[in-house]
């Protein structure tokens, strides 16, 4: 009877253990799955960690140089030296001289100008003047373009420019050296010990003095000349009659010019019969001996 129990027993007794044993093994399974999986809430925590980055705590090295560009403002610095001639021409022809020749005056006191030389024509057929005016460099382009005028036909425009520096230059380089050859030459005449010796070093010094001035001279006219610019302005009027060059004339015009060149080619005959006189009459004088009545042989 004992040992009917006894039996059934033992067998339940190694089911719960081994039921046990199973439910441990999965418990330590779990366990260690868990494990495995990273802390999702750390790994937040260090996303959070990386990302912010605290604002003005990086620095630069000290060893980086940041090189920042900066613009410098370019100075013009005009080359005060050169010296160039600027001579300009301009014909024009206007509708009234007397207004036009006030214009003129205004203009060129206004700009600073001067009038060097002027001259006036009057012919059959146009009243004419002739101008010579010099004007400061810095006003050469602005009186050029005010000349014409509002009513002024411009018939003929040139501007010759002509760079004198070189001359300047090699001409003050000269003017140096005489200088200096006129100084060892007045030391040569303190040690002059008669006076032919005295009068041979003068005539050196005479002649080098009178190179220094003609150089010195060369270069204050072309430093004049380079400072006032020449304009040779010819303006005139046409009279009733005139005929432009550009335009062709009329052949009433034409027939009129040719009787006033006939008649003025008669009279110019006329008077150059007139001023061989003595000849004519030597020859009127030997014809008549010839057709004198035994005068013939």
């Amino acid at each position: 009877m004992k040992k009917n129990y006894f039996l059934p027993v033992i067998l339940l007794s190694a089911f719960l253990f081994s039921c046990k044993q199973g439910n441990n093994k999965d418990a330590a399974t779990m366990d260690l799955q868990m494990s495995a999986i990273p802390d999702i809430q750390n790994l937040q925590d260090d996303d959070k960690n990386k990302q912010q980055i605290p604002v003005g705590t990086f620095e630069m090295p000290d060893t980086v140089a940041v090189d920042v560009p900066t613009q410098t403002p370019v100075k013009f610095n005009p080359d005060w030296d050169k010296k160039i001639i600027k001579t300009a021409t301009l014909k024009l022809e206007i509708n009234d001289h007397k207004k036009y020749t006030g214009f003129v005056h205004n203009a060129v006191k206004l700009h600073g100008a001067y009038i060097a030389q002027e001259e006036q024509n009057l012919a059959d057929e146009k009243l004419e003047t002739i101008l010579t005016i010099k004007v400061p460099v810095a006003q050469f382009e602005a009186i050029m373009n005010k000349l014409p005028g509002d009513d002024g036909k411009v018939l003929e425009r040139k501007i010759n420019t002509d760079d004198v520096t070189g001359e300047v230059v090699d001409t003050k380089v000269r003017l140096e050296a005489k200088k200096q050859m006129r100084l060892k030459y007045l030391e040569f005449l303190k040690r002059s010990k008669n006076m032919a010796e005295v009068l041979q070093v003068q005539q050196e010094i005479n002649s080098i003095q009178e190179e220094i001035e003609s150089a010195a001279g060369r270069v204050a006219f072309l430093s004049h000349q380079s400072l006032y610019s020449t304009i040779n302005l010819t303006f005139y009027q046409p009279m009733p009659g005139f005929t432009s060059a550009d335009e062709t004339p009329s052949f009433l015009n034409r027939i009129a010019t040719a009787f006033k060149n006939g008649t003025s080619w008669i009279g110019d005959l006329l008077i150059g019969l007139i001023s061989i006189w003595p000849l004519i009459l030597i020859l009127t004088v030997i014809y008549m001996a010839g057709k004198w009545p035994g005068g013939q042989r």
